[in-house]
């Protein structure tokens, strides 16, 4: 079975999509649909920091709003794109 394949708004290329949507409702369902699973890992990076910044609890429910709106912001929102050329740390 072929991978299938997404148009990614964050990483802005033709790339392979996420098995399933990966957050309930609307938001998941963009997610899946315009996300890559090399963006997703960029996300759950991101995801980490902002967890220990902010000190979030995923199982609590105001901070699954917290999470869901950084989510937006990530993929959707402005200067979501990242910056033409960017490369990524090599992980140590």
């Amino acid at each position: 079975m072929a991978e299938r394949m997404v148009k990614c708004v964050k990483l802005g290329k033709e790339l392979p999509g996420l098995d399933e949507p990966p957050w309930v409702g609307e938001l998941g369902q963009r997610i899946f649909e315009n996300v890559s699973k090399d963006a997703w890992k960029l996300w759950l990076d991101h995801l980490r920091m902002i967890i220990n910044e902010y000190r979030l609890s995923p199982a609590q429910k105001e901070h699954q709003q917290i999470i869901a709106q950084q989510m937006e912001k990530f993929f959707f929102g402005e200067g979501a794109q990242l910056p033409p050329g960017y490369v990524p740390e090599p992980k140590k």
